[in-house]
């Protein structure tokens, strides 16, 4: 092997400080995120990541105790920032891509997470890692619609694990890259539905965001999607 192709990818730590605004707590947490600044890896933390970890971080107190799962986790910033507010996480990415499980693993040294599973799960597919997950309350996802012919696949896993978790939610962040893009049939074929968290009620309509500017802001959204009332058989 050539000595490059043995050498570690260039990783940059990024940190990341989230704020409660209330005068009256002044509470705040800060991370510190890897990412691996070879173009080929892809594992950067994008806006979606930013935008999900502050509805996370606002949602601290019902976090505590519950069990989350982070899909397509890469760098993951939002099951960090989960399990520094209490709650029990697992994260995962796709099986065949060794590295970003890897960064997984990296980011949790990085934030002293010692009890955090790392799971290779491939999106569309039955695996023994996907069936044998401990029950699950929240699972999260941010920019994992980002390729239209993944949809389904993402959502045929999410339509799983709710089954299998009737009452768990599945809160997730995209960004809106072409107004064709829709996931609104595919969630009626799996029998789910979405609600709108609009930015702005979880403060992160902004340019900048704990630390970290967003270009493209307006275009992210954030959904909570769960199973559509009394489809709960498996």
């Amino acid at each position: 092997m050539d000595q490059s192709e043995a050498e570690t990818p260039s990783i940059k730590y990024k940190q990341f400080t989230f704020e409660d605004n209330n005068e009256n707590t002044q509470q705040s947490l800060s991370v510190s995120i890897p990412e691996v600044l070879d173009p080929q890896y892809g594992m950067y933390v994008w806006p979606c990541a930013v935008v999900l970890a502050q509805y996370l971080w606002t949602q601290r107190q019902e976090l505590r105790d519950k069990t989350v799962l982070e899909l397509g986790a890469g760098a993951s910033l939002p099951g960090v920032v989960a399990s520094r507010c209490g709650a029990k996480v697992i994260l995962s990415d796709n099986a065949e891509k060794p590295l970003c499980l890897e960064n997984c693993r990296r980011s949790c040294a990085a934030n002293g997470l010692h009890d955090i599973t790392v799971l290779p799960l491939t999106w569309g597919e039955v695996s023994p890692e996907l069936t044998q997950l401990p029950q699950l309350d929240i699972i999260l996802g941010s920019d994992i619609f980002y390729e239209p012919r993944d949809f389904e696949d993402v959502l045929l896993t999410v339509a799983f694990l709710l089954r299998k978790n009737p009452k768990a939610q599945f809160w997730t962040t995209y960004q809106e890259r072409s107004a064709d893009w829709s996931i609104e049939v595919l969630l009626n074929r799996w029998k789910m539905s979405c609600v709108d968290v609009e930015l702005e009620t979880f403060d992160a309509d902004k340019s900048e965001l704990a630390g970290s500017s967003l270009p493209g802001n307006h275009s992210i959204e954030m959904m909570i999607i769960t199973l559509e009332t009394g489809d709960v058989g498996l």
